[in-house]
């Protein structure tokens, strides 16, 4: 009788923790359909660990191709800033997929047709964003690494044999039919045998841990994808199609019991992971399916990754409508042409939170001239972050933006390189060399993004070689918007550049700037202005201007 209520108590606790959880799930669940629906569009909050983020470009390195934005280009515009704003994923299926399409520009306007087409069914439909939201939230992360991290190790493991493990689950059968002899000994015996085996599973689960991790988020790709192609998402039948053909090539690997895995590392600390948790350590679950599914998943790696792919393509699609809807001042979609130049109307920059929009129309490339702080490094990246994000997102922050579609780059934000020993001037012409090796490599046009070019040398051979620098970035196959303070290029370069400038405003003994851009080249400079307003001395500053005034009148510096 004793054993009966022991029995039946157990029951009721484990049926008790069993119903806590699903509460405690269902709750969880309407919270978060709430937050989606009445936050769409709400930029998203979230906290980059640098492990993570560091490898967020899985998805990218192994789908490396030409024309893709480099490292220079990247760190230039600022695109891990750019990458947090629009990334609305939940997975990291997601995030990578969006982080490679964000350095993958297109060059064809056909690319875009069915992308649109995603976005827009998505943005309209509400109950079905939803429904493939909450998958790709269950999908989740993969740690501090990426996916493709793991996988590119799972061949050094080699094969490893479950017998030690199934012997010692076996072990339990006749401990357990001794307790009907002698109760005692018997449950002595169970406890020593569940010690060794929880001792020994921490051991082991250490040296296979992060490809647990992997396999974790593999067996929840698995079981995810099979819900997605359930979904009621016509406009995804043929995404659906797709990972319908390759998950059905890895049935075998979902037959081993998905239990074991996928809720490795996806406890929450409910009574219910708790218990599951000790189930997991005391039979060791997961290791045998760890070493079930190692020789499935590595004759499978190309199948995960389309599935992986094509998961992504979707909440990349999503991502892109919730960053559209969260725009503020506006956006707009690109219209590839054939014709020469760029045409932006109203365009700003999306990090910025009261932006000073600009226009402009040129068929050739562009020399910004003004003074310190006026305004064109920003709009240099304005111009450059929407030809980005025109091939790559098909999304402008514009009125108009209309331009045939280019290879781009940029050399803007260098700095001297300590490890290897070499001077600014060393990093920015290699810099530049890229660039034009790059438009004899490319059939299509290259528009690049210089700015104030060749500045670590001195001021004769700086403006000397910038003149041929910059006439060689607007031959026939390139655009080239630069800016500099040297005003003596915009008349060397007038026959290859249109001017435009940025200028500001003296008030009340202090400096004002409107940002906006103006035709021409620049008429102001406010270098010795400043020095004046920050407190330097009346010598300093009368002296410094008398230099200044002499040299544009007479050609010659004085001391």
């Amino acid at each position: 009788m004793e054993y009966v209520i022991f029995t039946v108590s157990i029951v009721l606790l484990m049926l008790a923790f069993a119903a806590k959880g699903a509460w405690d799930a269902r709750k969880d669940k309407k919270h978060f359909i709430r937050h989606l629906k009445e936050d769409y569009g709400t930029i998203p909050q979230k906290e980059y660990k640098l492990e993570r983020y560091a490898r967020i470009g899985g998805y990218y390195q192994m789908h490396e191709q030409e024309g893709q934005l480099d490292d220079i280009t990247w760190s230039d515009l600022n695109m891990d800033e750019i990458f947090k704003r629009i990334n609305f994923t939940f997975s990291a299926s997601g995030e990578e997929y969006l982080y490679y399409t964000l350095r993958t520009p297109k060059m064809y306007r056909e690319e875009f047709a069915h992308l649109e087409e995603v976005i827009s069914y998505f943005a309209e439909h509400a109950d079905q964003r939803v429904d493939v939201q909450l998958l790709t939230h269950r999908l989740g992360y993969t740690g501090n690494y990426s996916l493709y991290d793991y996988l590119n190790f799972l061949t050094a493991l080699g094969k490893r044999s479950n017998l030690k493990h199934i012997l010692f689950d076996l072990a339990y059968i006749p401990l357990i039919i001794f307790c009907f002899f002698n109760v005692s000994y018997g449950l002595m015996g169970i406890v020593l045998l569940m010690i060794y085996n929880i001792t020994t599973y921490f051991r082991e689960k250490k040296e296979i841990e992060p490809y647990l991790t992997s396999f974790s988020y593999v067996m929840r790709l698995l079981t995810i994808s099979e819900k997605l192609v359930k979904t009621d998402t016509p406009i995804c039948e043929d995404h659906w199609k797709v990972i319908r053909s390759h998950r059905a090539k890895l049935e075998r690997m979902k037959s081993f019991s998905s239990w074991g895995i996928s809720k490795a590392v996806m406890t929450g600390g409910s009574p219910l992971d708790i218990l599951i948790d000790y189930v997991r350590m005391t039979f060791h679950v997961d290791l045998m399916m760890f070493n079930k599914m190692l020789a499935e998943l590595n004759s499978h790696l190309e199948d995960i990754d389309i599935i992986n792919g094509q998961i992504g393509y979707i909440e990349t699609a999503i991502a892109i409508g919730a960053f559209r809807k969260s725009l503020e001042q506006g956006y707009c979609l690109p219209e590839f042409t054939t014709e020469e130049g760029i045409y932006m109307r109203e365009g700003y920059h999306p990090l910025i939170k009261e932006p000073v929009k600009n226009s402009i129309t040129t068929k050739r490339g562009v020399l910004l001239t003004g003074s310190n702080a006026s305004g064109k490094s920003t709009f240099l990246k304005t111009v450059a972050l929407e030809a980005v994000l025109a091939q790559t997102i098909h999304t402008c922050m514009a009125e108009v933006y209309k331009a045939q579609p280019f290879y781009i780059y940029s050399s803007m934000s260098l700095r001297d390189d300590l490890e290897s020993g070499e001077s600014y001037y060393m990093v920015e012409i290699k810099s530049l060399k890229r660039i034009l090796d790059a438009a004899h490599i490319h059939k299509s046009k290259v528009l690049c993004f210089v700015d104030e070019v060749l500045r670590g040398t001195n001021t004769v051979e700086r403006i000397a070689a910038s003149t041929q620098v910059l006439k060689s970035l607007a031959g026939n196959n390139m655009c080239c918007f630069a800016a500099t303070h040297d005003i003596e290029l915009t008349s060397l370069l007038n026959d290859y550049y249109d001017n435009y400038h940025f200028e500001e405003e003296i008030r009340d003994g202090d400096i004002f700037f409107n940002y906006t851009l103006l035709d021409g080249k620049a008429t102001t400079r406010n270098a010795i202005m400043l020095l004046e307003i920050m407190g330097y001395s009346p010598s300093i500053i009368e002296q410094a201007r008398q230099q200044a005034e002499h040299f544009v009148a007479s050609g010659i510096w004085i001391s």
